[in-house]
């Protein structure tokens, strides 16, 4: 497998997805680097997730469980 070449942050995730990312950051912590779910590291000690175009499907189907429980 290619390594991906994207990766949107989880307040972009939100965003697309049409969800709170509050919501997001609960599902994110059940993911792992596998799952496409990165940690991106920024100046100020500032860092946030983000999500490769698998992390997004992962998140969709994560989504689409939370909401039939």
């Amino acid at each position: 497998m290619a390594a991906p070449a994207h990766a949107v942050t989880i307040s972009r995730a939100a965003e697309i997805l049409g969800e709170d990312e509050e919501l997001l950051w609960d599902m994110a912590t059940d993911m792992e680097p596998e799952d496409g779910r990165l940690w991106i590291y920024d100046t100020d000690d500032q860092q946030t997730v983000a999500f490769t175009p698998a992390g997004m499907e992962c998140l969709r189907e994560l989504l689409a469980e939370y909401k039939r429980n």
